[in-house]
């Protein structure tokens, strides 16, 4: 049985890619909302930036903005695995 230190430790990832790249590209969590079709918040975002466990619809919800926010560079193929280093 895992304690609870285990537990949230197995749910801390550390800072992902996905902050690198927000910050990189001077983003804030706020664009990442705003350019989502889909019921994304600022608390989904900076929990994923963060390194806290996020489900596969919410790791899918980030990429497809920043896809949208990025559209303009066609050379740009963003996959989850370039944003997450982890998968739920």
């Amino acid at each position: 049985m895992q304690s609870e230190g285990d537990k949230e430790e197995s749910r801390n990832h550390g800072p992902q890619p996905l902050d690198a790249l927000i910050e990189s590209f001077e983003y804030v969590n706020g664009d990442l909302v705003e350019a989502s079709t889909e019921q994304l918040t600022h608390k989904q975002v900076q929990k994923a930036r963060k390194g806290r466990r996020v489900t596969s619809n919410i790791q899918k919800k980030i990429l497809n903005a920043l896809r949208t926010l990025r559209k303009d560079h066609e050379d740009e193929k963003y996959q989850v695995t370039d944003l997450f280093n982890y998968r739920p």
